[in-house]
């Protein structure tokens, strides 16, 4: 295949949605398609003995949630398709905004019964700030949910978005029939028998033939004709072009738990979804078709194999073709690095890869020098914008539990630190570590994590911030930065790169100080160079 080919063949998308609506459970039916697995298992369902591919961390097993983005690949129709698969749940937001700078396009899943939920609200935000294609996948229609129009109305009305359905349901929960798809007018029928991988579809041009009633009953034909006469009366056609623009969104339904509606979706999504887009870099637009390879760094992990102690640098292809054995710039350092076994990730396998193209992520083992948002190119200085840390929530002092493990604790939160787990802001007055963390329940997971995979124990200890603030490196010369140093000493801190931070311990105490110091600038992102 020609490297044209091989780029046209990519689909790289992310998967959002509120804790529960299904996520998870959509990614593992994806993987079914492909092939990838051969039994998806639920997250809660406890008679399921097997977990989901996708949660590997302890924690996210005994919880059932997501915690870390995983990413999962699969070759579905002639199509290579990578899935990243980012948590719900809000104490992690932040790994999923990082993980859309990473993502061509991206698939939201809504609830029936919950419609929006404010953490749908707050990624699509940021998808559309992007202008992200979206596409809107309904689940758990086998349970009584809300009206389908009522659906269509909210996404419109919460979310802003511009939607038209590609599928539309017959009947709902008990009543449930099937869907029928607009897209490939034909009729799949529910069975309601979760065994069965692949539901039977019946190709169907013309809703009005009366073989419907016979097939589904004339009560919820006479409803489907109406609701379908409805959909074409209200919602606009199909446009491909503004779906990619991000100004249309396309809606399907289904219930990913028991495979339905799945197909329907995956078989639109590849013909639809947009190949490897361009991207901007702070110096100039970088477009996936061109001869130099450049990419760069949207997540550490670290100790994805407990087995052994590895870290993981997930790298996304932009432009060019990522060779193994073949020097790259790391930008940052300004020095070349070679890369003997690069993964690649086939549903939970990790395979060694000799080549990976524009779109593909790519899993570099590091030995501590990569952070997130470093580039790597052929030679060329490029830096990839939006991947900045934004202004934790909470806030605590971290204390070493066991001195004979200070080394070990140490190297931990460094690590941690790397993977954007949380922030750790190191005071100027007296040395103390503070993390900072999006949501609470991050910090069981660095409690746990640095017990379970360094061997060191931690305790906390409130530390009342209300929000850090990057402090401007402008005007450091004047007299009123050196007094508002003097007098705010004992609420700087440097974060992890080393920039100054202002730890304001409420919002009447930032107001004032913006007032009394206005000279010195105080961002909520850390990118405002």
């Amino acid at each position: 295949m020609t490297f044209k080919q091989e780029i046209e063949r990519r689909r790289t998308f992310g998967i959002i949605s509120h804790p529960d609506a299904g996520k998870t459970t959509l990614t593992e039916k994806l993987l079914l398609f492909g092939g990838a697995i051969q039994e998806a298992g639920a997250v809660k369902n406890n008679k399921i003995k097997k977990t989901a591919t996708s949660d590997f961390m302890e924690i996210e097993r005994q919880r059932g949630i997501s915690v870390a983005t995983s990413v999962l690949a699969f070759n579905y129709k002639n199509k290579k398709i990578n899935i990243l698969d980012t948590p719900g749940h809000k104490d992690f937001a932040e790994d999923t905004f990082r993980t859309l700078t990473a993502v061509d396009s991206v698939i939201v899943v809504i609830d029936v019964a919950k419609g929006v939920e404010e953490q749908t609200v707050k990624l699509v935000e940021v998808c559309r700030m992007r202008k992200i294609p979206i596409l809107v996948f309904i689940n758990k229609m086998d349970r009584e949910g809300q009206d389908a129009f009522d659906l269509l109305d909210e996404l419109e009305q919460k979310l802003g978005l511009s939607v038209t359905p590609l599928s539309f349901p017959i009947g709902m929960g008990y009543d449930f029939k099937g869907i029928y798809n607009i897209f490939e007018k034909n009729i799949n029928l529910f069975s309601g028998d979760s065994k069965k991988n692949i539901e039977e579809t019946i190709a169907f041009d013309d809703v009005t033939n009366p073989e419907l009633d016979k097939i589904i009953g004339s009560k919820a034909a006479t409803e489907l004709r109406d609701n379908l006469e409805l959909v074409r009366g209200v919602y606009p056609d199909f446009d491909k072009e503004l779906y990619l623009k991000g100004e249309q969104q396309p809606v399907f339904f289904g219930s990913a738990l028991n495979n339905f509606g799945v197909r329907e979706l995956l078989d639109c999504f590849i013909q639809i979804a947009p190949t490897p887009r361009s991207k901007n870099a702070e110096e100039r637009l970088v477009e996936a078709n061109e001869k130099e390879m450049t990419g760069f760094v949207f997540k550490i992990h670290a100790n994805m194999d407990p087995k052994h102690r590895d870290r993981l640098a997930f790298i996304k292809i932009v432009s060019g073709t990522f060779e193994r054995n073949k020097p790259y710039l790391h930008v940052r350092h300004g020095k070349n690095l070679k890369f003997s076994s690069p993964n690649a990730f086939f549903a939970e396998k990790k395979e060694i890869v000799d080549i990976s193209y524009p779109g593909d992520i790519v899993g570099l083992h590091d030995t501590g020098n990569f952070k997130i948002g470093d580039t790597l190119t052929e030679g060329e200085n490029l830096h990839y914008k939006g991947i900045p840390n934004f202004s934790p929530e909470h806030f605590r002092y971290i204390n070493n539990a066991d001195p004979m493990k200070s080394k070990q604790l140490n190297k931990g939160i460094d690590q941690l630190m790397d993977e954007g787990v949380a922030q750790l802001f190191t005071l100027e007055l007296n040395g103390r570590k503070i993390i900072g963390t999006v949501g609470a329940l991050q910090f069981e997971v660095i409690q746990y994590r640095l017990e379970h995979e360094y061997g060191a124990k931690c305790s906390y200890e409130n530390f009342n911030v209300y929000k850090a603030c990057w402090v401007g490196t402008e005007n450091r010369k004047t007299d009123e930065f050196k007094e508002f140093e003097r007098v705010k000493q004992k609420f700087l801190a440097k974060d992890k790169k080393g920039q100054l931070v202002f730890l304001a311990d409420s919002q009447f105490s930032l107001q004032m100080a913006k007032q009394k110091y206005p000279s010195v600038k105080l961002h909520f992102t850390s990118e405002f160079e």
